[in-house]
């Protein structure tokens, strides 16, 4: 491990903070600019007119004074912002030498069809590669999604085994992943899907190296 990660480990175990999201993907990037208040009219949706806007909004968050290491853990970036650069220097080398900041990259491709109640991840045929290059550009860890709707065992079961999979193939990386088994906040059936999960956790946690880390979200 380099000091840079050691250093960034070390924060993300015992400093104050939240992970901040700039992960916006292709397909919720028109919402996000909405919400800034650039309409569409002024890019082309799912061209690089759309990124370069996005791109320029996420600048001006990460270089505000008020976004800085004293009260935000890490961040969340989308590959196109890993592969940018702020102020003339790589995004995630700026997050880290500027900030004091912790970059994490969202590996995910998206959601699949919702089947037994849950929504698994699309497959992710270039983890390898994509993982590769975060190391390169100074990535700390990554960031994966998957959905619970309903207390599903069966379901439940398959979303813990694929995040985990994946989760072992990304610290074979050098890389610390999150695992984002969320449950859907409006499931009725909140309380005993998080019981199924959290016993799933566990038991799959149990299977780890006392070398090994990740997180849980």
């Amino acid at each position: 491990m380099t000091t840079s990660n050691q250093e960034m480990m070390d924060k993300v175990c015992n400093a104050d903070g939240f992970i901040a999201a700039l992960d916006q993907s292709g397909g919720s990037t028109p919402k996000a600019l909405t919400l800034y208040g650039i309409k569409e009219v002024e890019y082309d949706v799912g061209k690089p007119s759309m990124f370069d806007c996005i791109h320029k909004m996420r600048t001006r968050i990460i270089t505000s004074p008020k976004f800085n290491g004293d009260r935000i853990l890490g961040a969340i970036l989308f590959e196109d912002t890993m592969n940018r650069e702020i102020e003339g220097v790589p995004t995630a080398e700026y997050l880290w030498k500027e900030k004091k900041i912790v970059p994490f990259l969202k590996v995910d491709k998206g959601l699949e069809t919702e089947k037994d109640d849950v929504q698994l991840m699309k497959l992710i045929p270039n983890l390898d590669t994509l993982c590769d290059t975060a190391v390169a550009k100074g990535v700390f860890g990554t960031k994966m999604r998957s959905v619970i709707k309903l207390a599903n065992k069966e379901g439940i079961k398959q979303i813990v085994e694929q995040q985990f999979s994946y989760g072992q193939q990304i610290m074979k990386k050098g890389l610390i992943p999150i695992l984002e088994p969320e449950i859907d906040i409006k499931s009725p059936e909140k309380a005993e899907a998080e019981a199924m999960l959290h016993a799933e956790l566990v038991e799959s946690l149990k299977m780890l190296r006392k070398d090994q880390k990740l997180m849980v979200s």
